[in-house]
């Protein structure tokens, strides 16, 4: 088993969320300043309701990345984290990811950009399964009634 699998996490995960950031970030800088393919929107839409969007869409991703530490002074958790952010989404830093990028396409509106969220979501939800698998294997009952209270991407109305 690789190191990456014993730590819970897909031994390709952290690469192919470089080559999505990398692949999003060409993207988005392309048609925002150089080509304008399609950001056309951005020109119907008042910029003062696209800030507003980009800083709620921006101030989520930053609590959901803050308040979702699972490792402590290099230290993982040796039990199922059920506080902070992982009280509501079981995974809230790939959430608070597509967050952020939601907020970086809807700054300059690219439809592009806008579409490339639909595989990079495909990806973050692969990694989610293929991670929530290991953590069902190492916790088994336990990691199972956590899923069963908590939504993967969404909170569950309780």
């Amino acid at each position: 088993m690789k190191e990456k699998e014993r730590k819970g996490e897909h031994p390709y995960g952290d690469e192919g969320q470089i080559i999505a950031f990398v692949v999003f970030a060409v993207v988005w800088v392309t048609d925002t300043y150089f080509l304008n393919a399609t950001t056309f929107l951005s020109n119907d839409v008042p910029e003062t309701i696209r800030h507003v969007v980009v800083a709620l869409f921006a101030a989520m991703a930053f609590l959901l990345f803050f308040s979702s530490r699972v490792v402590i002074r290099g230290e993982r958790s040796t039990e199922v984290v059920t506080n902070r952010a992982f009280r509501y989404v079981r995974h809230p830093i790939y959430l608070a990811a597509m967050f952020g990028y939601f907020a970086a396409a809807f700054s300059s509106l690219s439809l592009v950009c806008l579409a490339l969220l639909v595989p990079i979501f495909i990806l973050y939800n692969y990694l989610a399964t293929y991670e929530e698998k290991l953590l069902e294997m190492k916790f088994g009952a336990k990691y199972r009634e956590y899923e069963e209270k908590t939504g993967k991407w969404l909170p569950k109305v309780r």
